[in-house]
């Protein structure tokens, strides 16, 4: 590291927050003084609140290993969510595992899609999450509808297992249930709402996708295909069998996506369709109903 002096074998709190600042800089990391802030408490088991009254407690070299630890990790691209293991999604804390997706805040659209085209959040609906990684599309949507029940479906056991572990955690492991599977290949059922953020990157585009993407979230969870459309076409065929009369559908989609899958809807007889943007002012869910 260029231009940056050593730590003293017992370092001020501040100093060591500064270094750690400093190497993230350095990385090239976007938020470096954030970044170190959360790993730096993380790692210490304060708030930030406490680093700040305590800026000029001394560390001793535990302390300073387990935060330079993490923010070696960091510095290695590592996202800070995985290195925590959680992520916040809907105001909700949902664990990671390297099986699952680490949820964004651009999926929260779908969420607000939901609720906008349900009336009465008390009714006793069911819900359908497909490609259900940490399970957060489904338990965001429980968290808001008080007498709903659902169910997620993943190709992964691990992902499954992580799912079911955040809805038991989250209180709602009596109105979710999460299972193993391909899509909705062999579900009887037929749901209200089918919600899914399937894998959408082109496989030539995914290895130009930042270091944190391509390097720690599962493959399988980002390569769509040639066009990044294939689980689309799959779930869209399955989607008469799995939908009641009138029944709903919200995907999300990548940047430039909408138009090609709002079309697969149109193509299977779905009507109402339409897209809702993220805040970002991208098209994120493209949704449809199917015909009664």
């Amino acid at each position: 590291m260029t231009g940056m002096a050593p730590l003293s074998e017992t370092p001020l709190l501040r100093e060591v927050l500064r270094h750690a600042e400093a190497l993230l800089r350095e990385a090239c990391v976007d938020t470096p003084e954030l970044d170190a802030r959360i790993l730096m408490g993380a790692s210490l088991g304060m708030t930030r609140e406490h680093m700040l009254i305590h800026a000029t407690a001394r560390l001793n070299q535990a302390q300073v290993g387990r935060v330079l630890g993490f923010i070696a990790r960091r510095v290695d691209r590592e996202p800070v969510s995985r290195i925590l293991g959680r992520r916040e999604f809907w105001s909700l804390d949902f664990h990671l595992s390297p099986a699952t997706l680490d949820p964004r805040p651009d999926s929260e659209t779908l969420i607000d899609e939901a609720l906008a085209g349900i009336p009465d959040r008390k009714a006793p609906l069911t819900v359908l999450d497909l490609g259900t990684g940490t399970g957060c599309l489904l338990l965001a949507l429980l968290s808001e509808l008080p007498n709903a029940a659902g169910t997620g479906i993943d190709r992964s056991e691990e992902a499954v297992a992580t799912a079911t572990a955040n809805a038991r955690r989250l209180g709602f492991g009596q109105r979710a249930r999460f299972a193993v599977g391909d899509w909705g290949d062999g579900l009887s059922e037929r749901f209200d709402l089918v919600i899914s953020n399937p894998p959408y990157i082109p496989e030539a585009e995914i290895e130009t996708l930042a270091p944190e993407v391509v390097r720690f979230d599962p493959v399988a969870a980002l390569a769509g295909g040639p066009d990044g459309l294939n689980a689309y076409r799959t779930i869209v065929t399955q989607l008469p069998n799995l939908l009641k009369s009138k029944g709903k559908v919200i995907f999300e989609v990548g940047a430039g996506q909408a138009a090609d899958v709002a079309r697969l809807l149109v193509t299977a007889g779905f009507s109402g369709i339409g897209t809702r943007c993220d805040l970002g002012r991208v098209e994120r869910a493209v949704f449809g109903h199917l015909s009664g």
